[in-house]
Order: C-alpha cells, then sequence, then structure tokens
C-alpha cells in the first residue's frame, strides 16, 4: 500500500507546546476518559432499567449491544475525519452533540426511545479516538509515549470506575441520573479544550472516499492486522458477556447483591490499569506476541475460576482482577502490534481495529445476555470460554512476522 505521507500542520510548533504543558495533557486524558465512560454506565444499571419499563432480561440485554454497535459506527465513518477536517472544532462538536445524546437517553421515556438514543449515544462516543491520534501526531518523538500512555490511562480507568460510578449513582439518584451528569460534564469539557487547544487544520488532500477505501486497502493487505484485531474482538467479547450479565449473578443466590455491589466490580480492575505501563515495557522486551498469549492464558484461568468457585466472593473477584489484566496487557499488545505496521496511517489503522473491537464487544453483549436468559451463569462462562478458545487458536495459528510483531 501506497500510503498518503502526512505533512506537518502549519500549528505544528504552538500545539506542541501547548501539549507539552501538564495541565493540557490531564485535560486531554480527562476527556478521554470520560467521552469512553459513556458507553459503559448502562452495564450496572440493566436490571434497574429493567425493573423502570417492566421488560425482561433478553429487552433490556439489547441496550450496551445498541450502545457499542453505535460506538463501532461512529469508530468507522467519524474518526478517519480526524485525518481530513479541523481538529480542535471537529472534537468540540462531538462533545456537544454528545452531550444532547446523554440528555435523550436520560429523557427516555420508553424501551423503543432509549434503544434509539443508546445507538446515537455510542456513535458520538469516540471522541477518545479523536484526540489520540492528533495528539500522536503533534506530540516530539520523545515524549510521545509518556503523552500517549497518559491518555490511554486516563480511558481505562475511566472505563473501570464507570461502572462503580453508574452503579452507585444509579441506585441512589435513579438510571437516569448519570446520564444527567455525565451530560454537564461533556459541555464542561467542550469549553475546556476550546480554550486550551489552537486551531490545528489537516494538511492530507485524501477526500473523505479515498480515506474510507484506504481503510480496505490496509485490511487486504495487512494479515497481522486481521489477525489482531480479530483476537481483540474475541476476547472483548468475553470480557462484555461477563460484564453485562454480572449484575444478574450477583442479584441472584448465593449474593442477592444490588447495581451498587456489581458496579463497585469495577474498582477490582483498578489494578489492570496500574500495570498497563508495566505491560507496556514487557512488550518491548519479550514481543506482541508473547504478551498476547499470557493474556488469553489469563483470560482462561479467569473463568475457569469464576465459573467453578464462582458462589464464592473472593474467588469472583480473583477471576475479574486475572479478566481485567488479561483485557488491558490483549488491548496494548495487540494495538503496538498495529501501530507498527504502516507509517502515517495510525489513524486508520485504530479504525480498523477498534471497530473490529467493538463489534465483538457489541456480540459478547448480546450472546451473554442471551445465554443467561436461557442458561444463566452456567451458559454465560461456556460462551465465554468457548469465545476464548477461538481467539487462543487464531493466535497460535497467526504466523509470526519477521519482525516478531
Amino acid at each position: 500500500m501506497n500510503s498518503q505521507q502526512d505533512s506537518a500542520p502549519t500549528t505544528e510548533t504552538n500545539t506542541s507546546s501547548m501539549l507539552a504543558e501538564r495541565s493540557t495533557v490531564f485535560l486531554l486524558a480527562i476527556t478521554c476518559g470520560l467521552s469512553v465512560a459513556n458507553v459503559y454506565y448502562n452495564q450496572p444499571l440493566l436490571a434497574e432499567i429493567g425493573r423502570s419499563f417492566d421488560i425482561s432480561v433478553q429487552q433490556v440485554g439489547f441496550i450496551p449491544t445498541l450502545t457499542q454497535i453505535g460506538y463501532a459506527v461512529g469508530l468507522l465513518f467519524l474518526v478517519p475525519l480526524g485525518d481530513k477536517v479541523e481538529r480542535r472544532g471537529l472534537i468540540v462538536k462531538m462533545l456537544f452533540l454528545l452531550a444532547c445524546a446523554l440528555v435523550a437517553t436520560a429523557l427516555s421515556p420508553n424501551i423503543t426511545w432509549l434503544s434509539v438514543s443508546s445507538l446515537i449515544l455510542g456513535f458520538n462516543s469516540i471522541v477518545a479516538h479523536l484526540i489520540i491520534p492528533f495528539v500522536a501526531r503533534m506530540t516530539p518523538v520523545a515524549e510521545r509515549g509518556k503523552v500517549i500512555g497518559t491518555l490511554i490511562s486516563g480511558v481505562i480507568v475511566s472505563v473501570l470506575l464507570a461502572r462503580a460510578a453508574s452503579g452507585i449513582v444509579g441506585n441512589i439518584l435513579g438510571w437516569q441520573a448519570i446520564y444527567w451528569i455525565a451530560a454537564g460534564l461533556m459541555i464542561v469539557l467542550a469549553f475546556g479544550i476550546r480554550g486550551r487547544l489552537p486551531v490545528s487544520k489537516s494538511s492530507d488532500k485524501l477526500s473523505y472516499q479515498q480515506l474510507m477505501q484506504s481503510l480496505g486497502d490496509l485490511v487486504r493487505q495487512q494479515p497481522v492486522l486481521r489477525e489482531a484485531a480479530l483476537n481483540i474482538a474475541l476476547i472483548f467479547a468475553a470480557f462484555n458477556a461477563f460484564w453485562v450479565t454480572l449484575v444478574f449473578r450477583l442479584e441472584a443466590p448465593p449474593y442477592y447483591y444490588g447495581s451498587q455491589v456489581a458496579g463497585l466490580f469495577g474498582f477490582v480492575g483498578i489494578a489492570g490499569a496500574i500495570a498497563t505501563p508495566f505491560i507496556g515495557r514487557l512488550v518491548d522486551k519479550w514481543g506482541a506476541r508473547v504478551l498476547v498469549g499470557l493474556a488469553l492464558a489469563l483470560s482462561l484461568s479467569g473463568f475457569v475460576i469464576i465459573w467453578i468457585a464462582g458462589n464464592y466472593l473472593i474467588a469472583l473477584i480473583l477471576g475479574v482482577l486475572l479478566l481485567d489484566l488479561a483485557m488491558h496487557g490483549a488491548y496494548v499488545s495487540n494495538q503496538v502490534r498495529v501501530y507498527n505496521l504502516v507509517a502515517n496511517a495510525e489513524s486508520r489503522l485504530n479504525t480498523v481495529y477498534m471497530v473490529t473491537n467493538y463489534t465483538g464487544g457489541a456480540l459478547g453483549s448480546f450472546l451473554g445476555t442471551y445465554s443467561w436468559a436461557m442458561w444463566k451463569w452456567n451458559g454465560v462462562c461456556a460462551l465465554c470460554l468457548s469465545v476464548l478458545v477461538v481467539a487462543l487458536v487464531v493466535h497460535l495459528s497467526g504466523r509470526r512476522s519477521r519482525l516478531g510483531l
């Protein structure tokens, strides 16, 4: 593939100096994290949403599925625009649209409205994937790893805390409250981004049609991209199948817990977020494929523990810890493999990787709630282990590239 060479924008020097300020990086990390968190607020709230609208587990299970489908569609059709249009304005507009989608979700009078608003909410929640490629391009090479690592850590921590926050807020104020709070935060962040970042016009002359066509070229010509994307999609499917059904498991015997406790399980995953920089160093030392294999082994071990000893709270916590460590390890390792493939195509490589990832997540959410409705916890665990075995087969059958990717 003859990739389009990106020339530096005229505002590069100004933008680089702005990004050197820790307060700006911190603001961008918060924005990345809170924008992605919107996709996950509904998971600990599904039981309360179901009771609110008097609908079945299977019906309410479509809500996180639709949210993640919307997110995948947004990644596919909106993120490539970061290589074409003025970036600061695009980010600010998306934050305001995100606030509107959150308000629409909070005002949902029925399941149909909630389904449509959840789809739109996911579609507009791709702000982090506009910010990260923008920062990667504008940050000096010597500082790029540190800055991008900070942004990714913000995403990971926010996703974990989103489940805890929505569970606690939903238990106290009702499931709609977290969406009102999130809408206010998006508006504040939009003004903050507009005030901190300069205008950044892209010099890339590719048309939107050419940008989209180049995605297909990347998929056809990069076997490592196909393998890494499928691998993370399968792992994320198992991960999401677990999380969307955890609240139902905790409400059943022997626990009898509610959405608040389900949300608190998000704090268990903080260990995975803390371990992410260490995982990155291991990728550099051992190679990404080795770390993907270790992540799969951790995932399989976690689900075996959850299935066999899941009636004991300590075993459930240990299983969640292993799953989060595995998810972050696989995510970082596969992403390193993808970003090393084609120079100056990071945004489009990221689009293919993330669209495949969240499509897998959406499918996992649907299959997880379906398995719970049909076969309860045994069905969920069997589903997750089966998906991970497929991921392991994909990993073992993939040929190691000459660069050890």
